[in-house]
């Protein structure tokens, strides 16, 4: 490693409480008790009309553990949890974990192909779900895989009493014959397990990577790269404790687990909850919840900010908001903060690393780069080192692109039963992330693209992110995904695809050339395509790969 990165020169452009040494939990659940012990009856969970205090989670979460003991679930089994935005997910993960367990995160999204991968890869011995999942898929797909032996199934209209149209509209279903009641369990009083609480180094969650290509691989995140991390947003973010988190991000996501479930319980902090995403929602529970802080992805804000019924006020108790799961581009920060108040901090992490490794911190704003017109992701904190490496990685200068790598206490030890694909995405325990970047002199680090989404048109590179950036300065312009295409005479050419802004309208060519005034001539898109929607993962990603493929 050359001086360069080792130096550090992102350090001095943090504050002295940015850079000061940490000491973290030992868990989540370490630090979950010990705000239950300082606030007891301060709210832990709201949830539309239903709110459960520090006592109350803390009660029923050893229940749950207590009844996974009893059921045979031992210490380092697998319980897979696969839940919407609720306090029955919470439930769940703080009882698998008092119970000794590794959490699976599942997406509630997956279809029965995709659950039976991580079921049976994560040898899992204990599922968690929702009861209508269960009847409608999960049962027959479970029944594959031996090594489940433990169903908890809940009802998430549980719990509060609103029953919001919008998301909650479903029928109550009796309770599956063949499982147990999450809800039921958790309210029968049994204890914790004796002699089963997580330390520091077993591995708190098994993530499977979200899949936008290839098969998903399982991220064994250690319980202290969650406290770690947790701790360094609590301690980086001006945010009083005991103020609200909004769980914009879904919680499977390690994003939503880290940055709000884990931040908020570091700060004794009350974590707001709405099931799913649905904007009108979001937007009811900001004006009821008053959150100080809250992270999604891009396209979340762009749905939040296109809804007819927003106002500044629906984003005013705000301290701080972050954006996280890809980058944002400049003109949304600049519509977003000019329509409706706050700034979009961006920020840049993967499961690998456990959510976050840079971050712009909330007093400064993120520099674009002048050449490329790129918004930076942010500076990684002071325990982290990121290089920028060529092929073989050895260093490239500052301001020069190659490859991402990761190294700090945040870093993942590897992939589940995978030793081949750890040995190759984290040589000599540094995370090598496929996304391509650049560092300038001040430590502000650039993210261009993915490694394998670059387009090569007539020899010459294209970064699909570059063209989207210009794509989201268009007035009409919602949502814009680029992809590289087949063409027989430049090999590959540039090919965009675009949602439009509600009561807005505009001609594929006149986006084009739109892009073509201001890009060279090889990048700009000879074909652009407007659809209603842009396909994307429950987390917010445009999925690129999908867009290829309809071709």
């Amino acid at each position: 490693m050359t001086s360069v990165y080792a130096a550090k020169p992102w350090l001095s452009q943090l504050t002295d409480a940015q850079r000061a040494p940490i000491a973290p939990p030992a868990t989540v659940v370490h630090a979950f008790r010990a705000a239950a012990a300082r606030a007891p009856e301060r709210t832990a969970l709201a949830y539309f009309d239903g709110r459960l205090t520090y006592r109350e989670t803390d009660t029923l979460s050893d229940a749950v553990a207590g009844h996974l003991a009893a059921r045979g679930v031992a210490r380092g089994d697998r319980v897979a949890v696969m839940l919407q935005n609720s306090p029955h997910f919470v439930l769940a993960l703080l009882g698998a974990w008092k119970a000794g367990a590794t959490v699976v995160p599942l997406n509630p999204m997956y279809k029965s192909a995709e659950v039976a991968h991580v079921l049976d890869d994560s040898e899992a011995t204990a599922v968690i779900c929702a009861d209508r999942t269960w009847e409608a898929y999960l049962r027959q797909t479970a029944a594959g895989c031996p090594s489940v032996r433990v169903v908890l199934t809940a009802c998430e209209r549980d719990l509060q009493t609103r029953d919001d149209p919008r998301v909650l509209g479903f029928e109550r279903l009796p309770v599956p014959r063949d499982t147990d009641d999450l809800v039921a369990v958790a309210r029968a009083g049994l204890p914790a397990p004796e002699g089963r609480e997580p330390v520091t180094d077993d591995i708190a969650l098994i993530s499977y990577t979200s899949g936008t290509s290839g098969t998903p691989k399982g991220a064994m995140n250690p319980h202290r790269a969650l406290t770690y991390n947790a701790e360094r947003q609590r301690t980086g973010h001006p945010i009083a404790e005991g103020a609200t988190y909004f769980a914009l991000a879904p919680l499977f996501h390690i994003t939503g687990m880290v940055c709000e479930l884990a931040a908020c319980f570091a700060n004794a902090g009350t974590l707001a909850l709405a099931y799913r995403f649905d904007a009108g929602v979001v937007l009811d529970a900001f004006t009821e919840h008053r959150p100080a802080y809250t992270v999604g992805p891009s396209t979340a804000f762009m749905a939040l900010a296109a809804h007819p019924d927003v106002t500044r006020d629906h984003f005013s108790s705000f301290e701080v908001i972050s954006s996280g799961g890809a980058p944002v581009p400049p003109a949304l920060v600049e519509k977003f903060r000019a329509a409706l108040g706050p700034y979009l901090r961006n920020g840049y992490g993967l499961t690998e690393c456990t959510a976050p490794c840079a971050s712009v911190p909330p007093e400064r704003e993120a520099p674009v780069d002048p050449a490329s017109g790129t918004l930076s992701v942010g500076l990684p904190g002071p325990d982290t080192v990121v290089r920028i490496v060529d092929d073989k990685g050895d260093d490239v200068p500052l301001g020069e692109p190659g490859e991402i790598a990761v190294r700090g206490p945040q870093v993942v030890p590897g992939y589940w039963k995978l030793p081949e694909a750890t040995a190759e995405a984290f040589p000599d325990g540094e995370l090598r992330t496929g996304d391509i970047g650049f560092m300038d002199a001040d430590g502000w680090l650039y993210v261009v693209d993915r490694k394998k989404d670059m387009i090569n048109a007539s020899g010459f590179k294209v970064w699909p992110r570059e063209v989207e950036d210009v794509l989201y300065t268009h007035p009409a312009v919602r949502e814009a995904a680029v992809v590289g295409v087949p063409d027989a005479y430049r090999g590959e050419t540039v090919k965009a695809y675009v949602s439009l802004r509600p009561g807005v309208s505009a001609e594929p060519a006149e986006l084009s050339a739109y892009c073509a005034e201001r890009l060279a001539a090889y990048k700009y898109p000879r074909e652009v395509e407007v659809l209603a929607e842009l396909p994307k993962t429950t987390s917010g990603k445009i999925l690129r790969r999908e867009l290829r493929s309809q071709r």
